[in-house]
């Protein structure tokens, strides 16, 4: 088992990791009747993108001797209705400026062939931007 989710009340679900015993909440979003006092459900799809991304960089970043530490990724996500769901998926990094062409383009095919890159549904438009600025 990997994670357990409790329905908690109030639209709002607690997901526990099973093997770390990390936690974390999810509400619903204020346009979907919640508080939206924390991640949504679709909030966590859209990030876990972003995070996959500069996971699989770093593991490759490794390989290459590319320190991506401080590295960014901010995340806008769109619904549509009928039926609600992601209709789009925004990712900006911010990565850092000492990174060599040759190992840049490495890095960005490496991002877009993330697992969840490739298990988000292809009707999901995914926007990604790779800025090597980061000081």
């Amino acid at each position: 088992m990997t994670s357990k989710v409790t329905y908690t009340g109030g639209l709002r679900t607690t997901c526990h990791h099973v093997r770390s015993g990390n936690e974390f909440i999810t509400d619903a979003p204020v346009d979907n009747n919640g508080l939206g006092e924390a991640f949504s459900p679709t909030d966590t799809v859209a990030t876990g993108l972003a995070s996959c991304m500069l996971t699989v960089m770093g593991i490759k970043a490794g390989d290459l001797a590319v320190d991506l530490s401080g590295s960014i990724a901010e995340v806008t996500k769109h619904m549509a209705s009928g039926p609600r769901r992601i209709a789009k998926i925004e990712v900006s990094f911010e990565l850092p400026e000492h990174t060599g062409q040759k190992e840049r383009t490495i890095l960005e095919r490496t991002a877009n062939t993330c697992p969840v890159h490739y298990s988000l549904h292809p009707d999901i438009e995914k926007v990604i931007t790779f800025n090597w600025t980061k000081a």
